[in-house]
């Protein structure tokens, strides 16, 4: 997948805006929803959001690692974050975070890494390897991986077309993907997800445009204009 700077730095602004309601990020973003297991609340945190019990560990491994302003004070934390000793109303550890994110540049500069390293790089590994090139393809591809660490199969089930890789038409393969998905958060049993229908109701949008290269705009999120 080659992207421009341009494209790349578009597709993070559609995705922080998508988490966080910003275009730039909101390092310091804390949300409380019942998606955890079981449906348990659970904290998502940080520029493009992770959870709780999903790599918030590991997010915090790597900026204690990095002493930043509160490294020492959240590493008693660390072994607690996913296992059953829940996080989500402690309120130190959420002042600690936010903290981190709204004033430390070391938590900026840590959660840059981590999105990168744990959700975009797999999620245009798995693009390349399905032989998609499309800048609108890698955000959708992008968005999965952010929202729900992969491309689903249960997804991919629920259409026809093959994968570019395997003589499917990279176009048509989004287009069924994404009104699969929409239509899968619409019937979600969980409240928030059924709300989060914007992410695939924005990437619908940009597909009717034809915004295949992303060089249309402005592009909107829920109503925010993400164009630099």
């Amino acid at each position: 997948m080659i992207l421009t700077t341009t494209q790349r730095t578009l597709i993070e602004r559609v995705i922080n805006t998508i988490e966080t309601g910003k275009p730039d990020g909101d390092y310091s973003n804390i949300s409380i929803f019942a998606d955890g297991p079981h449906d348990i609340r659970q904290i998502t945190y940080g520029r493009a959001q992770t959870t709780e019990y999903g790599n918030l560990r590991k997010l915090i491994i790597m900026y204690s690692e990095q002493n930043g302003i509160n490294s020492l004070a959240l590493q008693p934390y660390i072994d607690k974050i996913g296992s059953d000793k829940l996080l989500v109303d402690d309120a130190v550890f959420k002042k600690l975070i936010r903290e981190a994110g709204r004033n430390d540049p070391i938590m900026r500069q840590i959660q840059d890494q981590f999105f990168d390293e744990v959700y975009f790089l797999p999620a245009m590994k798995w693009a390349d390897d399905n032989g998609f090139t499309l800048a609108l393809s890698a955000l959708v591809i992008y968005d999965s991986y952010i929202h729900s660490g992969q491309i689903l199969w249960l997804l991919r089930n629920m259409f026809k077309e093959s994968p570019p890789a395997a003589g499917g038409n990279e176009k048509k393969w989004i287009r069924e993907y994404v009104n699969a998905r929409h239509d899968w958060l619409s019937n979600h049993h969980r409240p928030a997800v059924r709300k989060s229908i914007y992410r695939t109701q924005a990437f619908k949008e940009q597909i009717s445009k034809n915004n295949w290269d992303l060089k249309t705009v402005p592009i909107l999120v829920n109503g925010t204009n993400v164009s630099p």
